[in-house]
């Protein structure tokens, strides 16, 4: 008995020692679990810009349905025209040449653009591959002169916040070599806005639900095909992806839930008197590996 008693802080102190190693490995999973299931924090992400193929889902759309699309499509031939190679290099260097020409431009005039133009560019952006075909864009064209001073001040007031506390000292300096700032005179003046949303799902005749897969690449593409549209058209712009003024936008232009705001497009002919950075582009080698 009297081992016992003597025994007994010693089995005490092991019973404690136990308990507070048991407790320290518990709370360093949890605590690498939350790690783990926390995003980084990125101040300058915009919550809109993130591919929405696997979207969070609101409450209320929990209980949703989805609609899967038709099986079958029917299948035509297909016929493309093929040129000699001699022409096939010509064409191809005559193409590059062309859009080698294409420049970011920040100083837009006034002069009206015909809306058939803007229709077509439009139009052939359209034209872009998708994934499983969805098309998940939707071009809004802004003309009106209220609407676009609306559109400058959302994104003037945003865009001071992003180059003075979001955006940080790395970012700014890199851009003041391009002269940019968050003053954005080319929404008023440039005859046109196009704002470019991806529709991150869809929506059918019956109101059910269908996904977009791959819905920010897709648009993307058309992006890159209406840059050459424009182009092709003697017309300018800049490609802009205002900073965390997707939803203020949206709500501005009355666009449903279901569409983000990728890019914003000013439109139109450059000043007279507009210039841009004295820029080289990367030679072929440093863009392309052959294997």
């Amino acid at each position: 008995m009297a081992l016992f008693s003597s025994l007994t802080p010693v089995f005490i102190a092991i019973i404690c020692v136990l308990i507070g190693v048991i407790l320290k490995k518990t709370n360093g999973e949890k605590e690498k679990c939350e790690t783990k299931s926390k995003p980084l924090s990125h101040p300058w992400v915009d919550e809109d810009l993130k591919d929405g193929t696997d979207h969070h889902l609101e409450e209320e759309e929990v209980d949703e349905e989805w609609q899967a699309l038709e099986e079958n499509v029917a299948h035509v031939p297909f016929f493309a025209e093929r040129y000699p190679e001699a022409e096939m290099i010509k064409r191809s260097q005559m193409f590059y040449d062309f859009l080698n020409k294409r420049r970011s431009v920040r100083f837009l005039s006034d002069e009206p653009v015909p809306r058939e133009v803007i229709d077509n560019v439009i139009r052939t952006a359209g034209t872009s591959p998708s994934g499983a075909h969805t098309e998940p864009w939707t071009f809004v064209v802004v003309q009106d002169p209220d609407l676009k001073h609306k559109i400058r001040e959302i994104v003037e007031e945003e865009e001071e916040i992003n180059y003075k506390k979001r955006m940080g000292h790395r970012w700014v300096n890199d851009l003041k070599r391009l002269r940019t700032n968050w003053i954005k005179e080319y929404l008023d003046t440039a005859p046109y806005l196009i704002l470019i949303f991806k529709q991150v799902y869809g929506r059918l005749p019956n109101g059910k639900k269908k996904t977009h897969y791959y819905n920010e690449i897709s648009v993307s593409i058309a992006c890159g095909i209406l840059l050459a549209a424009l182009q092709n058209v003697g017309l300018c712009t800049v490609t802009s992806t205002p900073l965390n003024c997707g939803p203020q936008l949206r709500v501005l232009l009355q666009r449903p839930a279901n569409e983000k705001l990728l890019l914003l497009l000013p439109v139109g002919y450059p000043k007279k008197d507009a210039t841009v950075p004295a820029l080289t582009r990367k030679p072929l080698e440093d863009i392309m590996v052959v294997m």
